[in-house]
C-alpha cells in the first residue's frame, strides 16, 4: 500500500471526546471512527489488524476440531422463550423490537438458542459427537453505559463456539483442551493473560472461567495470588486485598483487569430445553452436554493497544500489525532515491512480505516517523541519500537503528531472527 493511496491518514490531535488510549490511537492512526456511542467503524488499517487477530483465534479452534459457520443475527422470541430467556437476559442487554408483520425480534447477543435448535435437527445419535461449531460474528448489546473503545461496546466482533459431548467427562476434557487453546492463541497476538474462576451464572453451578489482562485501565476487579495460579473475579470473591492465598498461603492482591475471552458449561439446560439428545451405545436417549467459549477479537484489538503503546503511538504485536514494514522514502524528489525506494518496495511485494511505503513528497522526516510510530508497525525502513546502498531499519519497540542490506533484511524478516 502506498501511503499516499492510504484512507484516511493520520491526525495530528487525537479525538477530545475519547478518554481510553486505545479509542484515542486508533481514531488518531486512522483504524477506526466513532459512529456513535460504543459503535466503531473499521477503516482499511484497522481492518487488516482485526482480520489477522480473528485468524489467530479462527487457527486455533480449527485445531481442536472446530468447524465454522455463521449464524443469523436475527432472533426470534419463541426461540428464546424456550429457555426463558427472552423476558430475562433478553430484555436486560437485547435489541428487541417488532417487524412489519408485528413479530417480535431480537439481535443476537449470543447463540446457544440457535446452535442447540438447529443441532436438535441433526444430531441424533452418540456416532454424531463430539461436535464442536464456531462462528466470527458481530454482536449486538443494548449497553447503557458503552465506554473504552473497543472495550465496552454496543456493537463488537465475537467468536462463539459451542460443544456439544455425549457426557459431563468428555466436555470436561474438551474444556480444559479450550482453555489452553484460548492461552495459546492470547500469546500468538501479545497479551498476557491470567484465568480467573468467575460466577457460573444461570448455566452452571460450576465455576466458568474468564481470560483476564491485568492492567491499571481495566473496569474488572481480580483477586489473585502473586506466587501461584488462583485467582478469582472480586464478584465471587471473599478475600481482602493483602489477605492469605487459600491455596498456598501467599498473599493475594486485586487488581484491574480486562476481560478478553470466557468460557461456560452450559450442561444440558439448552438441550433440555430445545430438545437436544442422543441415543447412547445401548439406544438409551440421553441429553447432550454443552459448553460455550466466547473471545472477542474487537475487544482483544483495544486490548492490545491498551498494552502496547508509548507516548509516540501504538506498538503492535509483529502477528497482528497492519503491515510487516513500514517503508519511508527521504529526499523522493530525487530521482535516484525515488528509484531505490520503489525497487525495495516491489522486491518486499515479491518476497510476500507487507509493506506500507510513505512515498509522499513534501512532509519532513519527523512527520513521516511520526506517522510510522503513531501507526506502530514493527519495523520501520528509511531509504534516503545518506543511506545509499542500505537501508536503514529500526525496529519499534527499541532505539537502534541498524544499517543493512537488502537481502539481510528480508533473510531476516523470513527467519524472525531481528534484535
Amino acid at each position: 500500500m502506498l501511503y499516499s493511496k492510504l484512507f484516511p491518514k493520520t491526525l495530528k490531535q487525537a479525538p477530545a471526546d475519547e478518554q481510553s488510549a486505545n479509542a484515542k490511537l486508533l481514531h488518531q492512526a486512522g483504524f477506526i471512527r466513532k459512529h456513535m456511542a460504543g459503535v466503531y467503524n473499521f477503516l482499511p488499517l484497522g481492518i487488516r489488524t482485526l482480520n489477522k487477530i480473528s485468524q489467530v483465534i479462527r487457527e486455533e479452534m480449527d485445531n481442536l476440531g472446530g468447524q465454522e459457520m455463521i449464524m443469523s443475527a436475527f432472533q426470534p422470541r419463541q426461540l428464546w422463550e424456550k429457555t426463558d430467556r427472552w423476558e430475562g437476559l433478553g430484555k436486560e442487554v437485547m435489541y428487541q423490537f417488532k417487524d412489519h408483520s408485528q413479530k417480535d425480534v431480537g439481535l443476537a447477543i449470543t447463540h446457544e438458542e440457535v446452535i442447540t435448535a438447529i443441532a436438535s435437527q441433526m444430531v441424533h445419535s452418540y456416532k454424531d459427537l463430539p461436535l464442536y461449531v464456531y462462528q466470527i460474528q458481530t454482536k449486538f448489546r443494548d449497553e447503557p453505559r458503552p465506554r473504552f473503545g473497543l472495550i465496552r461496546g454496543k456493537e463488537f466482533l465475537m467468536k462463539d463456539l459451542y460443544s456439544f459431548d455425549i457426557s459431563n467427562q468428555a466436555h470436561q476434557d474438551f474444556y480444559k483442551q479450550c482453555a489452553q487453546a484460548y492461552l495459546k492463541a492470547f500469546e500468538r497476538v501479545g497479551l498476557n493473560v491470567l484465568v480467573v474462576e468467575a460466577s457460573g451464572g444461570v448455566f452452571s453451578k460450576d465455576y466458568s472461567h474468564e481470560f483476564q489482562v491485568l492492567i491499571d485501565s481495566g473496569e474488572d476487579k481480580v483477586v489473585h495470588c502473586q506466587k501461584c495460579d488462583f485467582a478469582q473475579n472480586r464478584e465471587i470473591c471473599h478475600l481482602d486485598n493483602r489477605g492469605q492465598c487459600p491455596r498456598c498461603g501467599s498473599e493475594i492482591v486485586i487488581s484491574n483487569a480486562i476481560e478478553v475471552g470466557n468460557i461456560f458449561h452450559l450442561g444440558t439446560r439448552f438441550s433440555d430445553a430445545l430438545g437436544l439428545s442422543v441415543t447412547d451405545e445401548s439406544g438409551k436417549p440421553v441429553p447432550v452436554t454443552m459448553g460455550s467459549y466466547g473471545w472477542g477479537p474487537s475487544r482483544v484489538m483495544g486490548t492490545i493497544v491498551e498494552v502496547h503503546h508509548d507516548e509516540r503511538g501504538i506498538i503492535w504485536p509483529d502477528t497482528v500489525a497492519p503491515y510487516k514494514i513500514s517503508l519511508i522514502g527521504l529526499d523522493m524528489e530525487l530521482e535516484n532515491v525515488r528509484r531505490k525506494a520503489e525497487k525495495v518496495y516491489k522486491l518486499f511485494g515479491v518476497e510476500g512480505i507487507e509493506v506500507l511505503f510513505d512515498d509522499r513528497v513534501g512532509p519532513s522526516a519527523g512527520e513521516k516517523f511520526a506517522d510510522a510510530d503513531l501507526i506502530g508497525i514493527l519495523y520501520r525502513v528509511v531509504i534516503s541519500k545518506k543511506t545509499k546502498d542500505k537501508l536503514e531499519v529500526k525496529k519499534r519497540s527499541e532505539k537502534n537503528t541498524h544499517f543493512m542490506t537488502l537481502e539481510q533484511l528480508i533473510d531476516i524478516l523470513t527467519r524472525h531472527k531481528f534484535s
